[in-house]
């Protein structure tokens, strides 16, 4: 099975001034050693409430930001930010699907296009045949020929999501990027969404990294479940071991909430390099006196780990 993806030891810093009128700058952590392998036709999914790091970490994963440490493997070519050229060449290759479907298409353009316009741009099928391959396309995720000429405000929320879909794959890419792809969505259209997600990794074999705050919907399409806090993971695992036996506190939280149990915590949304200790203490209804001040790290065999003192 090919290794698609190798993340290891990502870091993302950023500086914050304390105030406008400071000179003074903290330096807050949104990624923190974040490390993981992605193979081929497989997904992996992120899970993680508002401030947790998932989003930075898949602008990592896109090259829409350089991180400060650690290392991506695409395909096995580590990833040079320096080379603008193997950039642009590998770009086309990982495609992303945005939470909003309305926002993330051009309000101006009819959908033909929006999902040729990437075909134009990369080249990847001649212009007399562009045609032909956006009602290929529409019929992949589920659209017929008739929306070919709909602008983006003429479809509903699924539809539209679909057509941004579409887009992505139209590149044929190896790794998709689904950010949020189904929270702005009714619960009715999430199910069918869902399922077509499972279409596109059965049928066309790809690669997914998957995002959510919501560990019941990962569920539905992940291999591998990796759950963030303040940067850092508390737990990764199969999916069948971290649903059926889960270790850490929080993810223990995030299901529950999922389930329509306790409520979700408000988490602050960055890290500061000066914390010590579990990130996750001052919610932790389990910790103990060395949770103040040692930092866990990452314990247990391949299948699942955990970040927590208890282990």
């Amino acid at each position: 099975m090919g290794e698609v993806l190798s993340v290891s030891g990502l870091k993302k810093t950023y500086e914050l001034k304390k105030t406008i009128f400071s000179y003074r700058k903290d330096k807050i952590i949104a990624v923190d050693g974040v490390s993981f392998v992605l193979h081929k036709g497989k997904t992996i999914g992120i899970v993680g409430e508002s401030g947790s790091g998932k989003s930075t970490l898949a602008r990592c994963i896109l090259f829409l930001e350089r991180p400060d440490g650690g290392e991506i493997r695409f395909t096995g070519q580590v990833i040079d930010y320096g080379e603008r050229e193997l950039l642009r060449s590998i770009r086309k290759k990982i495609q992303i699907i945005f939470q909003d479907p309305y926002s993330s298409l051009n309000p101006r353009k009819k959908v033909f296009e929006i999902i040729s316009e990437p075909l134009l741009f990369h080249k990847t099928v001649e212009k007399g045949a562009v045609k032909d391959r956006v009602f290929e396309i529409l019929k992949t995720v589920g659209l017929g020929g008739e929306f070919i000429d709909k602008y983006p405000h003429e479809m509903s929320g699924g539809q539209r999501q679909r057509v941004a879909i579409g887009r992505a794959l139209s590149t044929d890419p190896t790794l998709l990027v689904a950010d949020e792809p189904v929270s702005s969505l009714d619960v009715s259209i999430q199910a069918q969404i869902i399922n077509l997600f499972l279409d596109i990794k059965e049928n066309m074999g790809k690669s997914m990294v998957f995002i959510s705050h919501d560990l019941s919907v990962v569920r539905f399409v992940s291999d591998e479940i990796i759950v963030m806090y303040r940067g850092k993971v508390l737990e990764k695992g199969n999916k069948e071991s971290v649903f059926r036996n889960p270790l850490h506190p929080y993810t223990k939280m995030l299901l529950n909430s999922s389930l329509g149990g306790i409520p979700k915590i408000q988490i602050e949304p960055i890290g500061n390099e000066k914390d010590r200790g579990c990130v996750y203490k001052d919610h932790c209804s389990e910790r103990t006196g060395r949770c103040m001040d040692e930092p866990p790290v990452l314990f247990g065999d391949g299948d699942h780990r955990v970040a927590c003192i208890k282990y």
